[in-house]
Formats: C-alpha cells, structure tokens, sequence
C-alpha cells in the first residue's frame, strides 16, 4: 500500500508532510520550482514506505492508506500516480 493524499489539500499545501517523510517521497515541496503551480502535493507512490509519519502530519486530514480512501475521494489515487508519470 500507499498513501495518497486527496481533496482537502487542494489549494492549502501546508507541507507538514514533507517536514516528516523521511524518503523525500512528497512533492513539490515548498521551494521547488512547480510548489505555486501545483493545486496540491502528492505522494509518490514508488517511493512511498508505507511509514505513515506523513498522515498524522497533515493539518487538513487529506492523507489516508490506498486503501482507506474515502469512496468519493478514490479518484485522487490515480492523480497522485498521474503526477509522477507525467514527470
């Protein structure tokens, strides 16, 4: 499994969560050049540990497990995927 993060962190991109991922695995992190384009951040999920440090980080609650992700928010698997294949 992954994490995944959804909805609620559209448009906020706090960055907590890339503070505590410890494999780098969140982006754009602030400071990066695509950090005020990007509606949102997203988890890579071939880098992803499945550490979870990230979830509870979150101050919008916008990070769950793959396979916890709320039913109307399923659609963000594929975005946070998207991002990193488009790269």
């Amino acid at each position: 499994m992954t994490y995944v993060i959804t909805n609620p962190c559209v448009g906020v991109k706090d960055g907590s969560c890339v503070d505590v991922c410890p494999v780098d695995c969140i982006h754009p992190a602030p400071g990066e050049p695509e950090f005020e384009q990007a509606e949102q951040l997203y988890i890579n999920p071939d880098e992803c540990i499945d550490c979870g440090a990230c979830e509870p980080a979150c101050p919008v609650s916008a990070i769950f497990e793959e396979s916890a992700v709320p039913a109307e928010w399923q659609n963000f698997i594929k975005i946070n995927a998207d991002y990193y294949r488009n790269k």
